[in-house]
């Protein structure tokens, strides 16, 4: 290698001065693979201690958030000591070398975008979404479908305010909004809508849904009645698929998230007709909810808000949890780990007050943008 290059050297203090450096690069070349070694080994070590405890945590968390649901079906009510009271475990050691990931450190697949949505919904179903020629036709179609469904044009544009900052289009994916961003959900549209959701609501309510766009081709004639009944088979073929399946969260969360299928059967939301109404009734179906749940006011669209971001379960937990709780009780009570080190606001907010308070401050300055007042006007328009 460079010892060659010594015998090109006459000057002896020249040769000298070389040959240390090539002591020295020939120490690092065997140093490098050992201290990497180490600094590989101490990260492992210390991730382990931590996943160990992050791990002894959220099971606590999920077992007391099965105790709840227990109390709740007895009717009782729930105490300060019913919650996990602590802060997530945070890991604090060294950080990870360069290089692949360790054998204990767990691959996260990619996360599919809209392009992989359609491509899948073409292929498995033969389905292909009917776009909008702009975003206020959209807009007008989701705020028709919302004020059909019985939800307010307050809770409709303040959750829109939230879930997308006043400025999301239709297709508007979690993650990708600006320039160098990556998708760090499948949560798509107005209300963020997740692949989970689309496979739960086709299962329950697509016979529904085929009523309602068959209902709309017995009044076409011509390419457009065809074009809708195409579709009505199309819409009839996810149904289908999505009860392949027990329903059940956790069986159309898999069905969603790891079949080609289940990630076609969400390019549903970007369908005019579709999406705006999967959209509101994910939404009537959180209002339902909590009338069954005993909760008899009207909810406000923070309260609405929280619903669809945590899930009903926790959602009507922390709507109707006193002030006193909300002010002790950890944002990570309401989420599964994944969930929880995805989202920034909960883990910011820390607490279930400070999580109220910031889904309402957000939602407001979000209805000052462009977007949120054209969804606004759009309820104007349909009569809301």
């Amino acid at each position: 290698m460079l010892a060659p290059a010594l015998r090109h050297i006459t000057n002896a203090r020249d040769r000298f001065v070389f040959a240390g450096f090539l002591v020295f690069v020939t120490a690092m070349m065997l140093v490098e693979p050992a201290f990497a070694q180490h600094a590989g080994d101490n990260y492992a070590r210390a991730r382990s201690v931590y996943e160990a405890e992050a791990a002894a945590y959220w099971h606590e968390v999920g077992e007391k958030r099965r105790q709840r649901a227990e109390k709740r079906r007895r009717g009782e009510a729930l105490v300060l000591s019913d919650y996990v009271l602590a802060q997530p475990p945070v890991y604090s050691g060294p950080p990870r070398p360069p290089g692949p990931p360790l054998p204990s450190e767990p691959r996260r697949p990619e996360m599919p975008v809209v392009a992989d949505f359609l491509k899948y919904a073409a292929e498995e179903f033969g389905f292909v979404p009917w776009r909008p020629a702009n975003e206020l036709e959209f807009k007008r179609a989701y705020a028709r479908a919302a004020l059909d469904a019985g939800l307010t044009r307050e809770q409709a544009v303040g959750i829109y305010s939230f879930e997308t900052g006043g400025n999301g289009k239709y297709d508007t994916q979690a993650g990708l909004i600006g320039k160098g961003t990556r998708a760090i959900s499948p949560a798509l549209g107005y209300n963020q809508l997740l692949s989970t959701n689309t496979v739960g609501l086709l299962a329950e309510h697509g016979d529904m849904l085929i009523a309602l766009l068959s209902k709309k081709a017995a009044a076409l004639t011509g390419p457009p009645k065809a074009a809708m009944l195409g579709k009505i088979d199309a819409l009839k073929k996810m149904v289908a698929f999505s009860r392949t399946v027990p329903n059940r969260w956790g069986d159309h969360d898999k069905l969603a998230k790891t079949t080609r299928g289940g990630m076609g059967i969400h390019a549903a939301v970007l369908d005019l007709d579709l999406g705006p109404w999967l959209q509101a009734r994910k939404l009537v179906t959180s209002l339902h909810f909590a009338r069954v749940r005993g909760h008899k006011a009207i909810l406000s669209a923070a309260e609405l808000e929280l619903m669809n971001f945590t899930g009903d379960g926790n959602g009507i937990d922390m709507v109707s949890m006193p002030q006193a709780l909300r002010e002790r009780v950890p944002t990570a009570n309401f989420f599964q780990q994944e969930g929880y080190e995805r989202n920034p606001i909960a883990r910011r907010t820390g607490v279930v007050a400070a999580l109220i308070a910031d889904i309402a401050a957000r939602a407001e300055r979000g209805k000052r943008e462009p977007g949120a007042q054209d969804l606004d006007a759009a309820f104007v328009d349909v009569g809301g």
